[in-house]
């Protein structure tokens, strides 16, 4: 038995719980933050029977793409002479999904 912790963008989120639970999977939903961009995103645990991980993996990859998008970037080299940032954008690649797949002594549904 394993779990497989799914951290996806919220925008995914819900599409991916409906994918899953369409084809016989449960997962547990926790609202998290990233890192990069601070961006909002959700952490989805599922415990699976080893058989079944490459098909909920699958079904993650399916819901869960990369996406482009712009944002400010205020890099140290954009100060001013006048005493401000000069703001930029950048194309940053976002979405898609980070999967962990741990080994599972013990569980209980109780």
């Amino acid at each position: 038995m394993k779990s497989i912790t799914a951290i996806v963008q919220n925008d995914d989120a819900n599409k991916l719980i409906s994918a899953l639970r369409e084809n016989g999977f449960s997962s547990t939903k926790l609202s998290t933050t990233g890192g990069f961009l601070s961006s909002g995103n959700t952490t989805i645990i599922s415990i699976v029977e080893d058989d079944k991980i490459d098909e909920e993996i699958d079904i993650i990859k399916k819901a869960c793409k990369t996406k482009k998008k712009i944002t400010a970037a205020i890099p140290p080299s954009t100060f001013s002479a006048a005493g401000g940032y000069l703001p930029q954008t950048i194309e940053v690649t976002v979405g898609g999904a980070v999967i962990y797949v741990t080994n599972v002594e013990r569980f209980e549904k109780i």
